[in-house]
């Protein structure tokens, strides 16, 4: 099968010419699979919210028509039509919409990742995030893995959103007027405005403790900041409500420090609270005492859109009103909420983002025969990386951490936006030679914490040390195993006419989720995973692979398993040119023609 992905036109030209043709009242064609409509309209209020989270360039929709992607099939064209007529709803109730935005904007998908040579993650499909009226938004971890795409949002995307591109713990090293070197934030350390209808806000935008970032970007732990002189400035006014929003989980993570400094200075102004990078939906409410705050995270990849209202005209003594809402973000969704069909729902902007994404873009459990682990590790990777490579009479045995597939090859055809999806990251491939079969077996099970009597610690650090790299997975996957758990128990593994998806539970009152489904099956991904053990004797020699994403946690193990050698960076060499994003790329060009 031919890879039919082309950058075909810079986006500013598609967004220029996508809207030429008049296309009003023309019923569009999605989605094509019959989907459950929402359960039950929003609750507006006072305030209200919608948010998007961690959509790492999910802007075309989730086209397969395996479920649960049928559920989140709404483009990003859909959603700027929805909230276009959501602003509409919300100026005849007279109350305020905010739109906000908490990170990860790119990384995962071909679309925003399959740049050509010499451009940027995100760049192109950046042009049509800001077209939307985002009122705030926050950086992402993704954001900061490689300078080029820090550099430019810090230069082609903050100055668009007038600074309301929030980085109050992000600084990026850039040359000042003069040609020094300066260290500045890559958008504003806070914001504060008013809404339309006349609302005081004070807002911040803050990431988790991130270690990965690269140089010349800085990452200040929460709990500094917090210390600054300039967040006590910040923080120092009464507004009528604090939005704190950033890439950083509700739960579980550095909120209560900033929270807790707010409500140092103002016990009783309303907290709104959102979160994001766990890839989970989750709300909790922060306030034994009296319910003045709630914090939502409104899960990944476009597969939600956050609700919350909050009824803040109510005496400082009294509670406030919270709801939230997961949406399944697709257009039965969308029209049901805005009262629109298929016919009406379009807005011109909305038509015009769709046409000009579309010409951006031509476009089972481990271990198992069906798995996209199995089938990464085993077969793609061993054939991928010995393509022209000297090595390759070297017995080897390969490692990849289990989070470097990103999301699964379902059914149909396997286009390069399904290559990227799966596997976006950049990730080298490093080896050490002369490794014997007896010590390189050892590594994966020393990698995954077992053998050892203090494995329990080491692998609990392990994870920490993962986290504050920007590895979610295992927050992620505990979140799909309980609520598998939870479906078992209550023995609701198979409801008639529900459709797979997302069942949430979370400490909000109510119900969240906006569709009923069936929760999904879950099956356990391995922190790690490696290829086939080659066939020779137990003191042969062989080549030891692995990503540079985990090169310090192997030459660790290298250094516990056995006493001989000390290994150390200078013993590691890279193997092949290619990168991970590539591989699965050139096995099905060799496999699946």
């Amino acid at each position: 099968m031919q890879l039919l992905f082309s950058l075909l036109v810079a986006a500013a030209s598609v967004l220029a010419h996508a809207g030429e043709h008049d296309h009003a009242h023309e019923k569009r064609l999605y989605p094509q699979t019959r989907l459950t409509p929402p359960s039950r309209p929003l609750e507006w209020s006072d305030v209200n919210i919608i948010h998007t989270t961690d959509s790492h360039g999910w802007l075309l929709g989730h086209q397969h028509k395996s479920f649960p992607e049928p559920n989140y099939s709404g483009d990003f064209g859909d959603f700027a039509s929805f909230v276009a007529h959501m602003k509409e709803i919300a100026l005849e109730k007279d109350v305020d919409l905010l739109l906000i935005d908490t990170g990860d904007l790119h990384d995962g998908t071909g679309l925003s990742d399959g740049y050509p040579a010499g451009q940027v993650d995100g760049h192109e499909t950046n042009k049509f995030i800001r077209e939307l009226p985002y009122d705030v938004m926050s950086i992402g971890n993704h954001e900061l893995y490689v300078y080029a795409d820090t550099y430019d949002m810090y230069t082609n995307f903050a100055p668009y959103l007038h600074g309301r591109y929030l980085s109050s713990n992000v600084n990026i090293t850039v040359f000042d007027e003069h040609g020094n070197n300066v260290s500045v934030p890559v958008g504003s350390r806070y914001k504060k405005f008013t809404t339309r209808k006349g609302r005081r806000v004070t807002s911040l935008g803050i990431i988790f403790d991130f270690t990965g970032n690269d140089v010349n970007t800085t990452v200040q732990p929460v709990e500094d900041m917090v210390k600054e002189q300039w967040f006590a400035e910040a923080i120092a006014e009464e507004p009528d409500f604090f939005l704190l929003i950033g890439h950083m989980p509700v739960r579980n993570d550095h909120w209560p420090a900033v929270y807790n400094a707010v409500r140092a200075i103002h016990p009783l102004t309303p907290i709104l609270i959102f979160g994001g990078h766990s890839h989970i939906r989750d709300c909790l409410t922060r306030s034994a005492i009296r319910r003045r705050s709630m914090a939502l995270e409104s899960g990944r990849y476009m597969e939600t859109v956050g609700w919350m209202s909050a009824k803040l005209d109510v005496h400082e003594h009294e509670n406030v009103t919270f709801t939230r809402r997961y949406l399944d973000p697709n257009r039965i969704t969308y029209e049901y909420h805005t009262t629109k069909n298929n016919f009406t729902f379009d807005t011109p902007l909305g038509r015009q983002i769709t046409e000009g994404l579309e010409q951006l873009s031509y476009w089972d459990p481990y271990p198992s025969n069906g798995s996209i682990l199995t089938l990464f590790v085993a077969e793609a990777m061993p054939y991928a990386l010995t393509i022209n490579n000297s090595r390759i009479s070297i017995p080897n045995l390969m490692f990849v951490n289990g989070g470097e597939l990103r999301f699964d090859v379902l059914a149909g055809p396997f286009t390069k936006n399904d290559q990227l999806t799966s596997a976006p990251f950049t990730d080298s491939f490093l080896y050490i030679p002369n490794i014997t079969l007896g010590v390189a077996t050892q590594v994966l099970p020393a990698l995954d914490g077992g053998g050892w009597p203090d494995r329990r610690e080491q692998h609990a650090a392990r994870e920490t040390e993962q986290y504050a790299r920007g590895d979610v997975g295992m927050r992620y996957n505990a979140w799909l195993e309980e609520m598998h758990r939870r479906a078992v128990a209550h023995g609701r593994r198979a409801q008639e006419n529900l459709t797979l998806g997302y069942v949430t539970s979370d400490t909000c009152p109510g119900v969240g989720d906006d569709t009923p489904h069936t929760p999904m099956p879950y099956y356990a991904v391995p922190n790690y995973i490696q290829s086939n053990v080659p066939d020779v004797a137990e003191d042969t020699p062989i080549d030891l692979v692995f990503v540079n994403f985990i090169q310090s946690d192997v030459l660790q193990i290298l250094n516990r398993v056995q006493s001989e050698t000390k290994f150390s960076d200078a013993d590691v060499q890279t193997y092949s040119p290619l990168l991970a994003n590539a591989i699965l790329g050139l096995y099905a060009e060799k496999y699946w023609n």
